[in-house]
């Protein structure tokens, strides 16, 4: 199973990576979240937030694979606890690559490496179209999409 997006930002590479890694640009795409990492290959990394346990929910966590600042942000991705009680035996990895096309921003999503019968791939299928959508208006307008919640 693979989840393959493709947007063309108007934007550069740093300011669509900054959205992507700097808590200011995290917390305005990813409903509330930050990420914590070092950001060091084989290092922890997670999404904290407010959610389901309070304002220190983890929403995602895993482990680095590859980090290179403005092109490249790989990793193994669980659900958080919240999500499901068995979280651990479940991951996918998310694997974000920027490249400069013309005077904009190619970025790229694949999401693979799903466990059989994961339980959050019909979810994650949809919220993906939100999250990526609300990366890409953030970075041409400064401003993100209403949700409605």
């Amino acid at each position: 199973m693979e989840l393959r997006y493709e947007f063309y930002i108007g934007a550069t590479c740093k300011e669509v990576w900054d959205i992507l890694v700097t808590p200011e640009g995290t917390r305005k795409i990813f409903f509330g979240s930050v990420l914590e990492s070092t950001f060091e290959i084989g290092s922890d990394f997670r999404y904290i937030g407010p959610g389901n346990d309070g304002d220190e929910t983890v929403h995602v966590y895993g482990t680095i694979l590859a980090y290179e600042p403005e092109k490249l942000l790989s990793c193994i991705e669980h659900a958080g606890p919240s999500y499901n009680p068995n979280h651990a035996d479940f991951e996918s990895r998310m694997t974000f690559t920027l490249e400069t096309v013309g005077s904009c921003t190619k970025m790229t999503l694949i999401n693979d490496q799903w466990t059989p019968n994961h339980p959050s791939f019909e979810r994650t299928k949809a919220s993906w179209w939100m999250i990526l959508s609300n990366i890409k208006t953030f970075a041409e307008t400064g401003k993100t999409l209403d949700f409605g919640w």
